[in-house]
C-alpha cells in the first residue's frame, strides 16, 4: 500500500495533468503508472523527475533495451521491486527475450557475489584499472 493516495486524473491539478498528458504522448499510451501518480503530490518533483527521465531514457548512444536492462540491474541492487517489475515489462516491450532476461539475472547475481567478496576482502584496485592521473 502506498504511503500517499495515488492522484487520479479527476483530482489532478492543471500542472499535474500537463505532465500526465506528456507521459501519455511520449509513451503512446493512456496508462499512467502508480509511480507518477504518487509523485503527483509534488508537482515540481513530478515534472523534474519526468523531464530528467525523458532525457536519460530517451535517444542516446545506448540502445533503449540496454538502458532498460541496466535499470533492472540497478533496481535489483537497490532492492526496488516496483522498478524491477516496471523496467522488466519495458525491456520485454523493447524485445528482451527470456534468454536475455536469464543471462541478465546471471550477470546481476555474479556481480553481486564478486562485489560482496571484493568489498569484504577490501582488495585494492589494480593500477592497470585506474585512469591516468587518478
Amino acid at each position: 500500500m502506498a504511503t500517499v493516495p495515488l492522484i487520479q486524473d479527476h483530482d489532478a491539478s492543471t500542472e499535474v495533468q500537463a505532465v500526465f498528458d506528456d507521459i501519455r504522448a511520449t509513451r503512446g499510451s493512456d496508462f499512467i503508472n502508480n509511480f507518477w501518480r504518487a509523485l503527483a503530490h509534488d508537482p515540481e518533483l513530478l515534472r523534474a523527475t519526468w523531464d530528467r527521465l525523458k532525457v536519460v531514457m530517451g535517444p542516446g548512444t545506448l540502445d533503449p533495451l540496454v538502458k532498460e536492462m541496466i535499470y533492472i540491474a540497478v533496481s535489483t541492487a537497490n532492492g526496488c521491486s516496483y522498478c524491477i517489475h516496471s523496467h522488466t515489462a519495458a525491456a520485454e516491450a523493447k524485445g528482451m527475450t527470456p534468454e536475455q532476461h536469464g543471462e541478465l539475472l546471471s550477470v546481476i547475481g555474479m556481480a553481486s557475489t564478486t562485489n560482496a567478496l571484493v568489498t569484504g576482502l577490501q582488495v585494492p584496485v589494480d593500477s592497470a584499472f585506474e585512469k591516468d592521473g587518478a
